[in-house]
């Protein structure tokens, strides 16, 4: 291709993170026609970027081959064979910045991570959004010369799925929800006795399907007549799966991303942390955004991540109720049919 320009692009963990640069990289893509992106992350998340034309992903073998400064500069050795054009550092970290040392394209911008106007929302100095994670991503290519438009952004279309997954999930014509109960941290999860009250009431009307990981299988068993897909699938699949939900409810974890990178519609559940940090799911509604009552729980967010809060404050995302959570749902989805 004439005046190709190959970019690297890396973004190595979390999943969360990963997800909410997929969107990026589509637009991107989309219109810059003479670009192309090798994306360096871990392996487990190739499947993000399926059917992204001119993307390659590089696997990072950061516990194996990639490991410590030697490793590092293995891999730089690998990546340089590409001559790539520039380099987008959607990550930021140690990890990252030994690595450019390695690089051998000039060109070179890193994310601004807003640490501090994220200590100042946490502190409680200031209480005001501050710029999304993928506006953060934005700059980044802006700075090196690709302005991206995010107003109008499209997504893949729904998967066909194959006969064994339409058989574990049932073939009736009810609408199919989402629901990812967990996330990394204790202060970000809903109670699991409200969310038994919002699966209960979901299941009279909707096919109810629960994502989480193998170590949420015996957990995520005590929600009746739902389809448990915790441990049991491919990534592959589980992906193919989110693409057709007509809804997804989820903590602020990965699973939000996942849905949101698909197109797929999302009501998230905030406890200790808050989309005024800037990571809230690609595309959705303000009002998508159910948060712990401030009044009760004046410190939220009390972390960025959910990883520190004051004691008590793992009740948080409890202060809302169901009902809440059921209207929420309903609503979205009757609004499908206007």
């Amino acid at each position: 291709m004439p005046n190709s320009k190959h970019i690297l692009v890396i973004r190595l963990s979390a999943m969360g993170d990963v997800a909410m640069s997929v969107p990026v990289v589509r637009a991107l893509i989309e219109q810059y026609p003479e670009v192309k992106i090798t994306i360096l992350t871990r392996g487990f998340f190739k499947p993000f970027f399926r059917g992204i034309p001119r993307v390659t992903v590089f696997s990072a073998e950061v516990k194996g081959d990639h490991k410590g400064v030697f490793g590092l500069y293995k891999l730089a050795q690998a990546l340089n064979k590409n001559n790539f054009y520039a380099v987008a550092d959607l990550h930021h970290v140690l990890r990252s910045k030994i690595l450019k040392l390695f690089l051998s394209s000039k060109r070179f911008i890193a994310l601004d991570k807003g640490r501090e106007g994220k200590r100042a929302l946490i502190s409680g100095e200031k209480f005001e959004p501050l710029k999304t994670t993928h506006q953060r991503y934005v700059d980044v290519f802006e700075k090196l010369g690709f302005p991206i438009d995010l107003s109008n952004p499209t997504f893949p279309e729904r998967v066909v799925l194959n006969e064994g997954l339409l058989e574990l999930l049932g073939r009736d014509s009810k609408k199919w929800i989402g629901i990812a109960p967990f996330a990394a941290h204790q202060g970000k999860v809903y109670p699991l006795d409200l969310m038994k009250q919002v699966v209960e009431k979901l299941t009279a009307d909707y096919n109810v399907i629960l994502f989480g990981g193998k170590e949420d299988r015996e957990a995520l068993s005590a929600f009746e007549n739902t389809v448990n897909l915790a441990g049991k699938l491919s990534f592959d699949e589980e992906l193919d799966i989110i693409s057709n939900l007509d809804i997804m409810l989820s903590m602020d974890s990965g699973n939000a991303h996942l849905a949101a990178m698909l197109g797929v519609k999302v009501i998230t559940i905030w406890g200790v942390t808050h989309p005024f940090a800037g990571f809230a799911p690609f595309n959705q509604p303000k009002d998508h955004a159910l948060c712990a009552d401030r009044a009760q729980f004046p410190k939220v967010p009390t972390s960025v991540y959910g990883n520190k809060y004051p004691e008590g404050y793992e009740k948080a995302a409890g202060s809302i109720a169901p009902e809440v959570v059921l209207a929420k749902i309903n609503k979205v989805l009757a609004s499908d049919k206007s």
